[in-house]
């Protein structure tokens, strides 16, 4: 079955970096798009960067463009989310997230467009 397994999160400071990394096992990794999202307590699950299947195509959300990078290594079914200049207002539990397609579009926002999802790691930034 497939499996998204989630980790590199923590408690880091203001202006610190992360680097999350999510391995997937029991898929075609390289057929599919792939995409992170973030959940802050209380909050709805928000779209935070997506990556098509050769990594070709990005898109991120307006909150973290220049500050995150979205990258995958298809030979180690891996996909990842560089963190830098880390915020309190980035503090949430990460998941990523097989997308249904192996694109990157207009849709990419939506949860509904990904069928997969790990159990997330959590991510904490103090001021």
């Amino acid at each position: 079955q497939v499996q998204l397994v989630e980790s590199g999160g923590g408690l880091v400071q203001a202006g610190d970096s992360l680097r999350l990394s999510c391995a997937a096992s029991g898929l075609p990794f390289s057929t599919y798009a792939m995409g992170w999202f973030r959940q802050a307590p209380g909050k709805e699950r928000d779209f935070v960067a997506a990556i098509s299947r050769r990594g070709v195509s990005i898109h991120y959300a307006n909150s973290v463009k220049g500050r995150f990078t979205i990258s995958r290594d298809n030979t180690k079914n891996t996909v990842y989310l560089q963190m830098n200049n880390l915020q309190p207002v980035d503090t949430a539990v990460y998941y990523c997230a097989k997308n249904r397609g192996n694109g990157v579009g207009a849709g990419d926002q939506m949860l509904s467009e990904y069928d997969y999802w790990g159990q997330g790691t959590q991510v904490t930034v103090s001021s």
